[in-house]
């Protein structure tokens, strides 16, 4: 068990050193490996959340608390965001490079179950590198902008927001460029605090964001 463990730890590090175009590949050969590492090592040994919330270890990081810039911590937030972020996945409604086909292979019940798994789990947050000035900046802007709905500097799990403090820089910059462009929609609520961001602050006031929840280790 042990020993499979380790080697899905290593697959996963040599996917974020793939260039940015063949991850999702990449990533797709990972989940189906973690399927057959499961069947083989462990499938007696785990209760049924456990079992189907291990074959995200891959991408997500042992007990979701991810190590590659490329994809997200999902320990610790909450069932309601797990729940609609993986539907919209299911439905297509979400723009992804390999999470809607990922998504449409589990049943609702699937979901739900792997929802209170990772809302259970400790956030392992990964230190990496940060512009220390911008974080400064952006933690005034976040207070001016974000706070409402991300409270605490990002870091608590909302029934309807992520968490952001802490998450890969990387994976904010995709995340932040997919709000921009529309291809990801976003509640009204949180809209139009998001367009008078963009509006006052520009692409420079979304990079110091995120450089602010990238220093919160």
């Amino acid at each position: 068990m042990d020993g499979a463990k380790q080697e899905l730890r290593n697959m996963s590090r040599d996917i974020n050193n793939h260039p940015p175009g063949k991850r999702p590949y990449c990533a797709a050969l990972l989940v189906l490996c973690a399927g057959f590492f499961i069947t083989g090592h462990a499938a007696a040994e785990l209760p049924g959340s456990a079992m189907l919330a291990y074959t995200c270890a891959g991408c997500h990081g042992a007990n979701g608390s991810s190590v590659g810039p490329a994809s997200p911590t999902i320990a610790g937030i909450s069932v309601d965001y797990f729940i609609e972020t993986m539907l919209a996945y299911k439905n297509a409604t979400r723009p992804s490079t390999i999470m809607s086909r990922i998504a449409k292979g589990y049943s609702d019940e699937e979901i739900r179950l792997m929802a209170a798994f990772f809302a259970e789990q400790k956030i392992v947050r990964q230190p990496q590198d940060y512009d220390m000035k911008k974080a400064i900046r952006g933690r005034k802007l976040h207070k001016k902008y974000c706070n409402k709905c991300h409270e605490d500097g990002g870091a608590l799990a909302d029934d309807d927001a992520g968490i952001l403090a802490g998450q890969w820089a990387p994976f904010l910059q995709f995340t932040f460029a997919d709000f921009i462009s529309g291809a990801r929609p976003m509640p009204d609520s949180k809209k139009q605090q998001f367009d008078k961001l963009i509006k006052q602050q520009g692409a420079d006031g979304v990079e110091q964001l995120i450089q602010f929840y990238a220093s919160q280790h």
